[in-house]
């Protein structure tokens, strides 16, 4: 910890193979920085490391030296790569000892459900000599707690499940902290990131509080606004003033705040103005209408969704004439306005979005490379809005980003916004 006694600055180590190869999302750190955060620490690092013993035990010395608090997550369970106790044993220059009150409540887990404790599971209740043992009542894994360098470093089982409300529990009380962090997200979608920060400018210079970032991930922009001081009051205010000028900036590509999705704002929007919608999707399969079903509420604006794959179901049921697919292919402005028109007749709705492209790996041409897609807003009201676009990346991510362009067409028509450019996500 640091000389006066402060945690100020913490690091999040994720334990395990499948962590480190990929195979799993780590959502843990993210839970963790983010409560951290509302509470006035700073997360300054991340590692996640594979089940190699000196690996971890090297990384846990090497937060401990540096930061005031080190949250380790994974490698408590029973089996032969769960390695997190031995690791912190080796960082400490400790030898484990058996701790009776955890073997206790770790056998009385399994009695419990009228089982026997597996001899494997014994290894569950081993801590290092001097550090202490945190009770799971979630699990079979015990927590550990114990001070290295400047440190207090707490290991928690990896399932989210018995973690959050054991990090809660035992990490939250005991922060001491001087400074308290103020946090607010942006979300937009229309525009490629550099696109945004084009638009946002001076908003973010590194020296500014507070500090103004963006993410981007498939096809969302989010606005990271992030005040860190001694006044909660001032922070607020300042990050405020910071959103606002966000908002003044970016216009109507900002759709929404914190976790908010498209779909969400859309459906909202629709059921305040009384008004339905029509997907007619081809590349993207039905990830338009899904996004949007998957809005609780839903049922009362969505009208129907059509998957139009093949020319001869355009045709029989969107009406796409044969002379569309003769000239201009069913990747075209043609096509996709004819969709939307098509959608929009066969089901009344208030407004209708189509999309057609060429999602990959193959099927391009020196003319319609892949990631060429066309979408369109129809609406009953007469008016259209049809874009290509221009996309790259994997299949999945040309159908993903295809779906937030479309929705973003009709974001563009409820906020009355039709005559800005929509850019392809790159």
């Amino acid at each position: 910890m640091s000389g006066d006694g402060v945690h100020r600055a913490a690091g999040v180590i994720s334990i395990g193979d499948e962590l480190a190869l990929g195979q799993t999302l780590d959502t843990n750190s993210m839970w963790i920085s983010a409560r951290l955060a509302e509470r006035g620490v700073a997360v300054r690092r991340h590692a996640t490391i594979a089940d190699d013993q000196g690996a971890i035990a090297a990384e846990i010395a090497r937060f401990a030296a540096e930061l005031d608090l080190v949250v380790v997550t994974g490698g408590l369970g029973p089996t032969a790569d769960d390695l997190t106790r031995q690791a912190l044993a080796e960082a400490m220059g400790d030898e484990l000892v058996t701790d009776d009150a955890a073997l206790a409540e770790v056998r009385s887990w399994f009695e419990s459900s009228g089982r026997s404790m597996p001899e494997a599971n014994a290894v569950q209740a081993l801590r290092p000599a001097g550090a202490a043992m945190l009770p799971n009542a979630h699990g079979t894994a015990p927590g550990l707690r114990a001070r290295l360098e400047r440190a207090d470093v707490f290991c928690f089982p990896g399932p989210p499940t018995e973690l959050r409300p054991m990090f809660d529990r035992d990490v939250l009380p005991m922060l001491r902290t001087d400074s308290v962090v103020v946090t607010r997200l942006l979300r937009t979608a229309g525009a490629g990131e550099s696109a945004i920060a084009e638009r946002l400018g001076g908003l973010m210079d590194r020296d500014r509080n507070p500090l103004v970032g963006t993410t981007a991930s498939e096809g969302v922009i989010t606005v990271r606004i992030r005040y860190e001081g001694a006044d909660r009051a001032e922070g607020g205010r300042l990050v405020d003033e910071a959103a606002e000028a966000v908002r003044r900036e970016v216009g109507a590509y900002c759709f929404g705040e914190a976790d908010e999705t498209l779909a969400e704002v859309l459906v909202r929007e629709l059921t305040a103005r009384h008004e339905t919608v029509t997907t007619v999707e081809s590349c993207t399969g039905g990830l338009v209408a899904a996004a949007l079903t998957d809005v609780p509420g839903s049922s009362a604006v969505f009208a129907r969704g059509l998957v139009t794959y093949s020319n001869d179901v355009k045709a029989e049921l969107v009406g796409v004439p044969a002379w569309v697919f003769a000239k201009q292919g069913a990747v075209s402005r043609a096509c996709v306005e004819a969709m939307a028109r098509g959608g929009l007749e066969a089901s009344g709705a208030s407004h209708a979005i189509a999309v057609s492209g060429i999602a990959g790996p193959d099927g391009g041409t020196d003319e319609k490379p892949v990631g060429t897609v066309w979408t369109c807003r129809a609406s009953a009201d007469g008016t259209s809005d049809a874009r290509r676009l221009h996309l790259k990346g994997s299949r999945e991510q040309v159908r993903r980003r295809s779906t937030v362009m479309a929705m973003v067409l009709l974001w563009l028509k409820l906020r009355g916004a039709e005559e800005l450019r929509v850019l392809a996500q790159v």
